[in-house]
């Protein structure tokens, strides 16, 4: 597995990851098996970074990574293990960020229990609270690596004004943001932000949440999914539209003979050697699809046609509905 930098300096990790979002019944249910068994897929393909968090699953996600750990002694060597915390909720049970430093150390405690582990590779602020300044998070998530809890610190879904600020105070080693063919406003600046500070972007839905494989997610798991149901991608008319206009992109991987998946994880890490997808899935034989991403190398000529089937800004509906907004800082 090709190796990228996770920021100015840092460690070494697969050019690729495993988003533990789908350990959490996310997309659809799953079982632990399932769960270990990606793992073990990733292990065996040489897939090093598992990105989580603390809200998925409540703890699921994490308790199942901690388990995994436990079962395959010496795995903790071989893996960067990030995780999240700032998400939580009021008095009336209602969403909100919390990036207070009694929050944020005491959510990254409890992640730790989970995980199974004295420290984690990356702790993100998952979403930045803003009437807080940035320069103080930033302090807060550095005075835990500093305690030894953490070994670089990164922020979720912010824009690259804040991102430059937080960098100032301490170094950021990440940003973590929606990126894909069919989510590019990345490339409005986060990108080259991310270029020119050295900060790894770790792209999570990197296929478009199924838009961009062989095998959609289904319409009964679109109307059971509360995040699915109400996501503008994924109702109609946007639905039938977004399916419509990727037959051009899977008959283009069918043309290249690979798996559109893969090809969707390879045009990311040609847009810059910063980028790093972590697809996330409840089935090996997705995972071997993404993970063939990696060891594509486009041309320019692959390049534009990709761009040709599949044009900046063709996907119909915004990437979130109005409450999926709150929270994600949107810029330019």
């Amino acid at each position: 597995m090709k190796q990228r930098q996770m920021g100015a300096g840092g460690p070494q990790v697969s050019c690729i990851g495993i988003g533990a979002m789908s350990f959490a019944d996310f997309y659809g249910e799953t079982t632990e098996a399932n769960s270990f068994a990606v793992l073990d897929l990733a292990r065996e393909l040489g897939v090093t970074h598992i990105d989580t968090s603390n809200v998925y699953g409540m703890g699921r996600s994490e308790t199942t990574i901690g388990k995994w750990l436990t079962a395959n002694p010496g795995a903790r060597d071989g893996v960067h293990i990030a995780t999240k915390g700032g998400i939580t909720k009021d008095a009336e049970g209602r969403r909100c960020f919390d990036n207070s430093p009694a929050h944020l150390e005491g959510a990254l405690d409890a992640s730790l229990r989970r995980l199974g582990v004295d420290c984690v590779d990356l702790y993100y602020a998952h979403r930045y609270q803003p009437d807080i300044p940035v320069e103080e998070v930033a302090g807060t998530l550095g005075r835990l690596v500093a305690k030894g809890k953490a070994r670089a610190i990164g922020f979720s879904e912010i824009a690259p004004a804040t991102l430059r600020r937080a960098h100032v105070e301490h170094p950021v080693a990440a940003i973590q943001s929606e990126y894909s063919l069919s989510t590019r406003a990345p490339e409005l600046g986060l990108v080259q932000t991310c270029d020119a500070l050295g900060i790894s972007l770790v792209a999570f839905s990197p296929v478009g949440r199924s838009l961009l494989t062989d095998s959609p997610v289904p319409h009964e798991i679109i109307e059971s999914s509360p995040f699915l149901s109400v996501n503008p991608r994924f109702v109609e008319p946007n639905l039938s539209a977004n399916l419509h206009l990727a037959e051009g992109f899977r008959s283009l991987s069918a043309d290249m003979g690979v798996p559109t998946a893969a090809l969707a994880i390879a045009w990311l890490l040609h847009r810059s050697d910063r980028v790093i997808p972590i697809p996330g899935t409840r089935s090996t034989e997705h995972f071997s699809e993404l993970a063939q991403g990696a060891g594509l190398s486009l041309t320019e000529a692959d390049m534009a046609r990709i761009e040709e089937v599949l044009p900046v800004g063709w996907a119909h509906g915004d990437r979130y509905s109005t409450a999926q907004w709150i929270g994600p800082q949107n810029y330019c």
